[in-house]
């Protein structure tokens, strides 16, 4: 399900939406040398690598339809939502199964997750720079269902 809202007035206006996927880190990068030029790529593993590459992917397929929507990329003071929903391991309890989420509490890594997303949303050009972004609020979950992330992108009227 995606939502969009916008206020009337566009220095207020509200992005909402939900990307499936499983969401992916993305590390540090590493640097050389080759043909003259710099080229820089993810630290991670080749599927490391796919795995950012397609996270991204979604984010900012699903950013770009709202960014559409706008009257050019979000900028200013941003306020950024995010709730990662990361499948559940068959290890766990019943009971924590039966309530179907929990909070993850290992690999990967939320900062890095975060990356990933803010870049995506970036590339899609729903937000003019991750620069702007001056407020978050940030949940990792493992959950029994869909998996992916729910996203919320406001301007501050107010500031930060």
């Amino acid at each position: 399900m995606t939502v969009t809202e916008q206020v009337a007035d566009p220095s207020a206006a509200v992005v909402a939406f939900e990307v499936l996927g499983v969401p992916a880190p993305q590390g540090s990068k590493s640097a050389f040398i080759r043909g003259g030029k710099v080229r820089m790529v993810e630290s991670a593993s080749a599927i490391g690598r796919a795995k950012v590459r397609s996270w991204r992917a979604a984010v900012a397929e699903e950013a770009r339809v709202h960014a559409a929507t706008l009257d050019g990329p979000m900028d200013g003071p941003l306020h950024l939502a995010i709730e990662f929903r990361l499948p559940m391991p068959a290890s766990r309890p019943k009971r924590m199964r039966t309530l179907g989420m929990a909070w993850h509490t290992t690999k990967p890594d939320l900062s890095k997750l975060i990356r990933a997303t803010e870049d995506a949303l970036t590339d899609a050009g729903l937000i003019r720079d991750d620069a702007r972004i001056c407020a978050l609020r940030v949940s990792k979950l493992q959950v029994v269902g869909w998996t992916g992330a729910r996203i919320r992108v406001a301007r501050s009227v107010e500031g930060c």
